[in-house]
């Protein structure tokens, strides 16, 4: 198993940047293909971007803004997050699977605790 915990949300301007970061423990997170998703109130979890062998995705809302990476190293991956706009605001949670890079929440495994990002207008 892989323990996930995310840090580095907070409240910001709109036009204004954070880096979130997910650390894992227990296993190594390079085996894995790992996603950010997150959940505004009253709505659904929906998928913002990921990173596997094969590569990054990302979905449209947050193409050209958002950028993931992974430092195997550190066991650790990061959501860099410029030009943050207020319907950015959410819970960011990670989340990580060995079956594959997919934007689909219920194939992914585990999942951190979350970290609030707040984009005031």
């Amino acid at each position: 198993q892989v323990q996930l915990v995310e840090s580095g949300g907070g409240l910001v301007q709109a036009g204004g940047s954070l880096r979130l970061s997910c650390t894992a423990s227990g296993r190594t997170f390079s085996r894995y293909s790992s996603s950010w998703f997150r959940q505004a109130p009253g709505k659904e979890r929906e998928f913002v971007a990921g990173i596997s062998w094969s590569g990054t995705y990302y979905a449209d809302s947050v193409k050209g803004r958002f950028t993931i990476s992974r430092d195997n190293a550190k066991n650790t991956m990061y959501l860099q997050m410029n030009s943050l706009k207020p319907e950015d605001t959410a819970v960011y949670y990670c989340a990580a699977n060995l079956r594959g890079g997919t934007i689909l929440s219920r194939i992914y495994d585990y999942w951190g605790q979350g970290t609030q990002v707040t984009v005031s207008s």
